[in-house]
């Protein structure tokens, strides 16, 4: 066992779980899909049955009898006088139908490779002599791509010197090393609500606290919120992604930027700034450099999105300081970046104006084909209208994103319901749905939600889609 959840934040993250089908399975199916979206990881113990039940105002008979199919199913385990406590999962779980060969899976927003990744692999592959003539070992990263970083982001009038990159695995490393060694137990860090999943786990895991503030598709970032949040809890760190934000697609204005920035000033918080999407504009350039001139930034950059997923070159961008501070601290966590995959950045990043225009064209094509199908079949969904990025963030007609999301399970589609973006809950009346597949296969996406969507309404507590503007 890791870790404990208690019945009153379980309750918080089982969200609309009520369907027609009996509560015990409900619960049951509500517990699957968090350990699915990894927001209730294994080794994990769960509340005692009279105290979930008690959260969720449910019998105790209930919750026992979701927690048999859980066990059943392999899910959990249950030891007496021990309790009850999450499995790792295994491949053959229960929300996938036998059979379901031409499953469409949309849980990663990751394109596939950018065309000539192939070719330009093969190329380095040619000087592997030279490579492994070298240690192998380089907490900091290639002189050459390092330079090549800076050059980028002087390019885009941010002054910037080799000494102030550090290559890293790929984004996700630099968020987990950021998080590690710029911050201490209890430390506040303010965050978006929805935001990038991976990024909040990180910052837990380092002990830190979370202070969410709402952004919408529509609206953008709560302004007042923030600045509220910035004076009372003083955080230590802001983590941000202006451009094309996960999963909403918004960007922020300049008046936005601004805000933020001198709120985060005024109280010595360090912006990390997530830009891992920032290139991916479809029908814009996302507008002027956010927070250019700010000093107490921290800019997390990754070849990922734009060329392959399975690339693990990503970066950091800050202070001399700061990346002296992260590179002291590697080890501990990894020993380097792979020589190789470095060398096929150094390659790469020369050629990123052509590799971003073919990867805009791809997006494009999908973005269309899926609001254009998802308007068509589902007309009563809010589907935005985004600029760029990798996904929608659709407004559902009823606070079901949970339940859908099993359903269509059922039927090969795989999708993250809201609740994984959120920070302290909510968002069952969003989906994302990224558009990085090709347009059929996004065509027929939607019309698998169209056809499950019926189904959920119909078996949730009250019916009728307009009845859940009461509870919401």
């Amino acid at each position: 066992m890791d870790s404990r959840i208690s019945a009153r934040a379980l309750a918080t993250g089982l969200g609309g779980w009520r369907s027609s089908e009996p509560a015990y399975e409900a619960l049951a199916d509500a517990v699957r899909l968090l350990c699915l979206d990894n927001r209730l990881a294994a080794h994990t113990a769960l509340p005692a049955e009279r105290e979930l039940a008690s959260a969720l105002g449910v019998s105790r008979t209930t919750v026992a009898a979701a927690y048999r199919s859980l066990r059943d199913s392999g899910h959990i385990r249950s030891l007496r006088g021990s309790g009850s406590v999450t499995l790792p999962l295994v491949r053959t779980d229960p929300g996938v139908r036998p059979g379901v060969s031409d499953a469409l899976d949309l849980q990663q927003a990751s394109p596939s490779a950018w065309p000539g990744l192939a070719g330009v692999i093969a190329e380095v592959a040619t000087g592997a002599t030279t490579l492994v003539a070298r240690s192998g070992y380089d907490v900091v990263g290639h002189p050459v791509l390092r330079e090549q970083i800076a050059r980028r982001y002087r390019d885009r009038g941010i002054p910037t010197g080799a000494d102030e990159v550090l290559v890293t695995s790929g984004a996700q490393s630099a968020i987990h090393l950021i998080a590690a060694v710029l911050l201490g137990r209890a430390d506040r860090v303010l965050i978006e609500t929805p935001t990038y999943p991976h990024a909040a786990d990180a910052f837990r895991r380092a002990g830190a606290r979370m202070v969410a503030v709402p952004v919408t598709t529509g609206e953008g970032w709560d302004l007042d919120r923030a600045e509220q949040a910035f004076a009372r809890t003083l955080p230590v760190l802001a983590y941000l992604m202006p451009s094309f934000q996960n999963p909403t697609g918004r960007t922020m204005t300049p008046g936005e930027v601004g805000s933020l920035s001198a709120a985060a000033d005024r109280v010595g918080t360090l912006l990390v700034v997530d830009e891992t999407i920032a290139d991916l504009a479809i029908d814009d350039d996302g507008g002027p450099e956010p927070f250019a001139g700010d000093t107490r930034v921290v800019r997390i950059g990754s070849l990922g999105k734009t060329v392959w997923g399975g690339l693990r070159v990503g970066w950091v961008r800050a202070s001399a300081d700061i990346i002296r501070r992260l590179a002291a601290a590697r080890p501990v966590h990894d020993l380097g970046t792979p020589e190789f995959e470095q060398a096929v950045a150094a390659a790469l990043l020369p050629r990123m104006a052509e590799i971003i225009t073919q990867r805009s064209a791809g997006l494009r094509a999908g973005r269309d084909a899926l609001s254009a199908a998802l308007a068509a079949l589902l007309p009563e969904w809010e589907v935005p209208q985004v600029r760029g990025g990798v996904s929608l963030w659709v407004e559902l007609d009823a606070p079901l994103s949970s339940p859908l999301v099993i359903a269509a399970r059922s039927r090969g589609l795989y999708l993250s319901a809201g609740a994984r973006f959120a920070v302290e809950g909510g968002h069952d009346r969003h989906l994302r749905v990224p558009f990085t597949s090709p347009p059929d296969e996004l065509v027929r996406a939607a019309g698998i939600l169209a056809e499950t969507w019926p189904g959920v309404i119909a078996g949730a507590p009250l019916g009728r889609a307009e009845r859940f503007d009461a509870v919401v």
